[in-house]
């Protein structure tokens, strides 16, 4: 029978080894490709000392193609619950040095557990994703556990926020779930968001450039200039990975902890009954000439704070979060500057879809 001390040593190995996730070398590697890992994106996220992991040492089922051989503690995500400014949230990490990142049924159900948590105590629930999709070794059970997740995604929505963030290339799998989600955030140039990836398009059409001549690569594929600019799937791009986790808790500021509660309302110190000088002459005498709604939101809004969303995409439209004597709110504004502020498919498109997310962001 063993001892008390000798368990508590196995438990403390077993606490350095899912630490180290796939081991120091992948783990420089992150760093070099100018990445955090799954626990330091985690520790920045949360108000320190209240993060709490939750399943630290599962690991994978499966014993085909030599996989009974690669274990680690943890399956390659991280999971659990702690405080974001003295709020509850919850949190899946992926691993991207653990197999990649990828997929597998253990994976799935870590994942799945804290979402059904997130609902049962009606708390945001943020996935920060660095995967490259289903882990082939595990065949259909790996697309099994997407499935499960999807199925969270659609009985979450509505309820809960949920916010999705790109942090690494992801592909597959991995960008269906983040896509029904309420918000997606990218970092520049490191975060990746496509079905699949070039290799698969070169070796599918046989080519390697597109139409106009450009390469075809991963940035050109999903990149976040892409999503930002072009498709608008992603809301905010940060420029690396701190920035990324600034932008989650600015956002995560303005939403109600799910469907039952109020937003936050936070003390204002900006008198609601000011003055704005500059309101009498930003919008021109000649109605002709265009002007820049943002300044009568800056001008309006407490302290002149405005987070925009999807500020790239559809700029005939502008949509973000304000505050107005403390009170989160949604605005919708046509954009005189673009397009005459005129209506088109796509800030159509941008405005409906921001109404439908901040239903679950700012309004019970």
């Amino acid at each position: 029978m063993r001892s008390i001390e000798a368990i508590r040593k196995e438990l403390e190995k077993r606490r350095a080894e899912a630490s180290l996730g796939g081991g120091q070398e992948r783990i420089d590697k992150q760093h070099k490709d100018g990445k955090l890992t799954a626990r330091e994106r985690i520790n920045l996220l949360f108000d320190p000392g209240t993060f709490v992991e939750l399943d630290r040492f599962v690991t994978h089922r499966c014993h085909d193609f030599g996989m009974e051989s690669k274990k680690f503690w943890g399956d390659g995500v991280v999971t659990g619950y702690g405080k974001v400014n003295g709020r509850l949230v919850y949190v899946f990490s992926q691993d991207f040095t653990v197999f990649g990142g990828a997929l597998g049924m253990a994976f799935a159900e870590k994942i799945c557990k804290v979402m059904d948590f997130a609902m049962k105590t009606g708390a945001p629930v943020i996935g920060l994703n660095d995967s490259g999709g289903a882990r082939i070794q595990e065949g259909v059970e790996s697309l099994a556990g997407y499935a499960y997740i999807f199925l969270r995604n659609v009985l979450a929505s509505g309820v809960i926020p949920q916010i999705s963030v790109i942090m690494g290339p992801c592909a597959g799998g991995a960008v269906y779930s983040p896509a029904m989600t309420d918000f997606i955030l990218m970092t520049q140039k490191t975060s990746y968001l496509h079905i699949t990836g070039p290799d698969v398009i070169r070796a599918a059409l046989g080519k390697t450039e597109t139409p106009d001549g450009k390469p075809i690569t991963s940035e050109l594929l999903g990149g976040s200039k892409v999503h930002m600019e072009k498709s608008g799937v992603a809301h905010f791009a940060g420029e690396n990975d701190q920035e990324t986790i600034r932008l989650i808790k600015e956002l995560l500021a303005f939403f109600p902890q799910n469907n039952r509660e109020k937003p936050p309302v936070i003390p204002c110190s900006d008198d609601p009954n000011r003055m704005d000088e500059s309101l009498k002459t930003v919008i021109p005498e000649d109605s002709k000439k265009a002007y820049d709604m943002k300044k009568i939101i800056l001008g309006v809004a407490d302290h002149g704070y405005f987070l925009e969303v999807q500020k790239d995409w559809a700029k005939n439209i502008v949509v973000g979060f304000a505050r107005f004597n403390g009170m989160p709110a949604g605005i919708i504004a046509n954009q005189p500057n673009w397009l005459a502020g005129s209506l088109d498919p796509d800030s159509s498109v941008k405005a409906g879809r921001f109404v439908r997310s901040a239903t679950v962001s700012i309004s019970p």
